[in-house]
């Protein structure tokens, strides 16, 4: 009888399982469809020539597209359709948009089309970037993320825009250090370097004495200049898997010669 029961509960389970995978649940959604707003909301800033808004709109995509994952895992409510609609709104908040913004802020000025190639390499590489984080979600380690992360790519454009036009400064005018910038930033996302994704951090995390006077000045930096904190941190971190991965290869070769 026990054995009957447990065969009568097993596809019941099973069948919930896939009601959940396939259902539609308002309340993370609802964060995801926030966030595409916000991009498509700096999209018309950036139309409009309002480079300052639609670059904190990109921002304002992010902190809701962080929202969206843990709102759902809290509330028990993920769904395939979730995942699906989140990446589909990371494509436009954090690829199109950025691409967009960096093109009509200072590309489009370059002969050529050059600049019109440099926004699409990015907004493509934001495309892949997230495709490929799909195809490989349930195989890599959830420490680390294979490439810079998408909405991590879109802080480095955004603040960098959200600096130079809150200050009035015209680096807009220097395209190809602007397509420099936005190339390397789009092929960092489709890099194979790892990134520390920070979902293993926990309150008893111990660092090292150095950590406190670096949080102490990265917090005077933010109260004297925000929007210069967010792009250096955004930068950084852009450049902190190539530069590690440089760094062990020169000591591999030290050790190599030393033996």
């Amino acid at each position: 009888m026990d054995h009957e029961t447990q065969t009568e509960q097993q596809p019941s389970e099973a069948q919930a399982a896939r009601r959940r995978r396939k259902a539609i649940y308002l309340l993370p959604n609802l964060f995801t469809t926030g966030a595409l707003f916000a991009g498509f909301f700096a999209i018309v800033m950036a139309v409009q020539g309002d480079f300052v808004p639609a670059a904190l709109a990109v921002f304002v995509a992010m902190i809701l597209d962080g929202m969206d994952g843990r709102v759902a895992r809290m509330t028990g409510t993920e769904s395939e359709f979730g995942v699906q609609f989140d990446s589909l709104s990371d494509v436009v908040s954090f690829g199109i948009a950025p691409a967009l913004i960096v093109y009509l802020w200072s590309l489009q000025g370059m002969d050529d089309r050059w600049g019109m190639l440099g926004a699409f390499v990015f907004a493509a590489a934001a495309a892949i970037r997230l495709a490929r984080f799909n195809v490989q979600v349930e195989t890599v380690d959830k420490g680390y993320f294979v490439g810079l992360a998408s909405p991590a790519a879109a802080a480095v454009l955004m603040g960098m825009v959200w600096f130079f036009e809150s200050h009035g400064l015209a680096f807009n005018e220097q395209q190809g250090w602007v397509w420099v910038i936005t190339i390397t930033t789009g092929l960092l996302m489709v890099s194979s370097f790892p990134y520390f994704s920070g979902k293993r951090l926990s309150p008893r995390l111990r660092l090292s004495f150095l950590s406190l006077p670096i949080a102490i000045l990265v917090f005077v930096l933010a109260v004297r200049d925000f929007a210069l904190t967010v792009w250096v941190l955004a930068s950084g971190y852009a450049l902190s898997a190539p530069l590690w991965a440089l760094s062990r290869g020169l000591r591999r070769r030290l050790a190599s010669r030393r033996s």
